[in-house]
């Protein structure tokens, strides 16, 4: 009963965080772009994404005869449900939701399925745009999740642990961020990808895919792709805080938490999106030889803390 209770309560904080954080995304490129931001529903704009949800779950779904409709309808709703069951492995309070000793593995098999979800939006509706933008969503994430893992791998091996949990603890005295400081700045520019935002937003380049995998979505189903994006976004925000400083309960950790999540969103307003060949020059000639030169490192690092 308890565990049911706390699940239902992080799931509605971050669904209301979602909404939220989109409004601050908006006021904030309006800010950069010097123009007016989301100000018309309620004080300063604050129930203009509840109107938007209003909105887009209030329209019709419409489906082409050639959609596999099954697909259709199910992977929007998995990639959300992907999204939520990675929250439950967080250590908010003093152990996380799903207490268990390898959380870090259970991230990655759900991250790792994220790509398969997109994958299927794009295939299933049947259009050569949104099976493009697909491909390309899932060439960008398997590259940068090379290098992703190896970094939590450095992170797990300095704390000799697989749980968030324990790596947060293992801080106490002093954070994992001091020192690795351009690991940070490869995890940053990983989550960017890993999460298809700008400058990486290839899998949505309007310029060239006409919004990309979701091209054929509309009202609901749009919704729910663009709830499990924002909602990675956040996710990937607090295990930044976890993997290089201390809690998420700690005050410091929690304003460090808001500058994350602000600069993700800051990126869009004035960065250029990369050429495609780039992204992948970045990732696997650059990225992937320092973390594995990292994680060689890493080892006898281990032995010396412990």
């Amino acid at each position: 009963m308890s565990f049911s209770f706390n699940f239902l309560a992080i799931t509605i904080s971050i669904l209301i965080s979602v909404a939220f954080y989109t409004i601050l995304e908006r006021k904030i490129l309006g800010y950069i772009q010097i123009r007016k931001g989301p100000n018309k529903v309620g004080i300063l704009g604050i129930l203009q994404p509840f109107s938007d949800a209003i909105k887009l779950f209030n329209k019709t779904l419409i489906h082409t005869e050639f959609m596999n409709f099954i697909i259709v309808y199910t992977s929007p709703c998995m990639s959300l449900v992907i999204s939520i069951l990675t929250l439950s492995l967080l250590p908010f309070n003093k152990f996380p939701l799903f207490d268990n000793k390898h959380s870090i593995l259970m991230f990655f098999i759900l991250s790792s399925l994220s790509v398969y979800f997109i994958l299927m939006i794009g295939w299933s509706a049947n259009s050569k745009y949104s099976f493009l933008g697909a491909i390309r969503s899932v060439a960008q994430m398997i590259s940068y999740e090379v290098a992703f893992f190896l970094i939590i791998l450095f992170i797990s091996t300095l704390s000799s642990s697989y749980s968030f949990y324990s790596m947060s603890e293992t801080q106490n005295i002093m954070n994992f961020f001091w020192g690795n400081s351009i690991l940070f700045a490869m995890w940053m520019i990983s989550c960017l990808a890993e999460t298809n935002r700008s400058p990486f937003d290839f899998a949505e380049g309007e310029s060239e895919l006409v919004s990309g995998f979701n091209v054929e979505y509309m009202g609901g189903w749009f919704a729910l792709i663009f709830l499990a994006e924002y909602m990675s976004m956040l996710i990937l925000s607090m295990i930044s805080i976890t993997l290089f400083f201390n809690s998420l309960t700690n005050p410091f950790s929690i304003l460090t938490l808001i500058i994350i999540s602000i600069m993700l969103i800051w990126v869009r307003g004035t960065m250029p999106r990369f050429r495609y060949d780039m992204l992948m020059q970045l990732s696997w000639k650059i990225f992937l030889p320092i973390s594995l030169l990292i994680c060689f490192i890493s080892f006898p690092l281990s032995f010396f803390f412990y």
